[in-house]
């Protein structure tokens, strides 16, 4: 009787792979998401206007990537996949990841699910500086061609922009969200969408007083987060900030571990909380402000993938880090997929597809963390 009772009191594991070590653990969860990668990137490459079946398109990649020459590189079919969109798709993937890291170490960070890139106005931030940057400076219908026209020596100008942008407005929330050396949740969500509000009117005013009216489409395009005609050139200008800012913050997985668990425990166990806060918000700004700059506001994405995988494989970060980089990138290919064919020929932008999946998301868990927040 006794055993039985002690069974039942047991607590129930708090996620899914709760009885699994951490090295099987990454092993299994980035092994799956690979797999879903794989799969969201053929979904991905095999829809919009022209339909291609899913066969012709793995045949492509993988000619395109020399595994196979069984495939004519001069076929309409191979020239659709590997050069129109593949380019799109890779930067699909490369945004995906850095969103849902940056919002991983935010939720932890500021030890709440409801932390977001998007939600508490460092994208409103990242996308401010850029389109102050857009707006404001000449010739600024040649900003985006990165490699050639009156704007090539610019080439960082909109990620710098972006980076500066973000990490203000990080910083701005996170000491508006202190309150007697703690985050303060409703704070911080108060103070996210104050600072979305007033950062977005700004943003209608620059819009507003643009003499270009094509610059100003091209904008606005951007800020919704629109992943259309995006090529090499914005892959490259973000790939290697988002590479080094995400193997940084793996590199903090301990500390963000200890974070989590309270920051005064942190301190005791030799964590040097106000250097690592500040490490942390910088990466992950970086991150942020490097997906805005090439791809305009995509929120949610550092909401949803992080907050799910956490309820399979659990908050320690050595496993949520690496996990949500690969689950960012699958989310977001598949999204583009559901952006360029749900009304083909034509394209939503794809921020309103991870708005819509987010949004209630976003609700479902304010009123999951409704009482935490009242007694706040």
């Amino acid at each position: 009787m006794a055993s039985s009772f002690n069974a039942a009191e047991r607590p129930r594991p708090a996620f899914l792979l709760a009885g699994i070590g951490v090295l099987p653990r990454l092993i299994v969860i980035c092994g799956a998401l690979l797999l879903l990668l794989l799969a969201a990137m053929i979904y991905a490459a095999s829809v919009g206007s022209t339909s291609i079946p899913y066969r012709d398109v793995a045949d492509a990649l993988l000619q395109y990537m020399g595994l196979t020459h069984s495939v004519d590189v001069t076929s309409s079919t191979y020239r659709i996949v590997t050069i129109v969109r593949l380019p799109g798709l890779m930067v699909a993937a490369l945004v995906g990841a850095a969103l849902a890291c940056a919002g991983a170490v935010m939720q932890g960070l500021f030890r709440n699910p409801l932390a977001d890139p998007g939600i508490i106005g460092i994208s409103a931030g990242a996308s401010f500086s850029v389109v102050l940057v857009m707006t404001q400076t000449a010739a600024v219908g040649d900003l985006w061609l990165l490699t050639r026209g009156p704007m090539a020596n610019a080439l960082w100008r909109v990620p710098v922009a972006a980076f500066v942008g973000a990490l203000l407005a990080a910083l701005l929330v996170y000491m508006l969200s202190l309150q007697q050396g703690r985050t303060n949740l409703a704070a911080l969500l108060l103070a996210g969408v104050a600072l979305n509000s007033v950062l977005g009117a700004l943003t209608s005013v620059l819009l507003l007083r643009s003499a270009d009216a094509s610059a100003t489409r091209s904008v606005l395009s951007w800020v919704v987060g629109s992943l259309e005609g995006r090529g090499w050139d914005y892959f490259w200008v973000a790939l290697w900030p988002i590479l080094v800012s995400a193997g940084l913050l793996l590199l903090y997985s301990r500390e963000l571990n200890l974070l989590t668990i309270g920051e005064e425990s942190a301190q005791s166990l030799g964590v040097n909380v106000p250097r690592v806060r500040l490490v942390l918000l910088t990466l992950s700004s970086l991150l942020t402000a490097s997906a805005v700059s090439v791809a305009g506001t995509i929120a949610f994405v550092g909401l949803v993938v992080p907050h799910i995988l956490r309820l399979i494989i659990g908050p320690d970060h050595r496993v949520l880090l690496p996990a949500s980089l690969i689950g960012g990138a699958a989310f977001l290919v598949f999204a583009d997929a559901i952006a360029r064919s749900i009304i083909a020929p034509e394209q939503l932008p794809t921020g309103t597809v991870t708005a819509l999946v987010g949004g209630p998301f976003f609700v479902s868990l304010l009123w999951r963390n409704r009482r935490r927040i009242a007694l706040l």
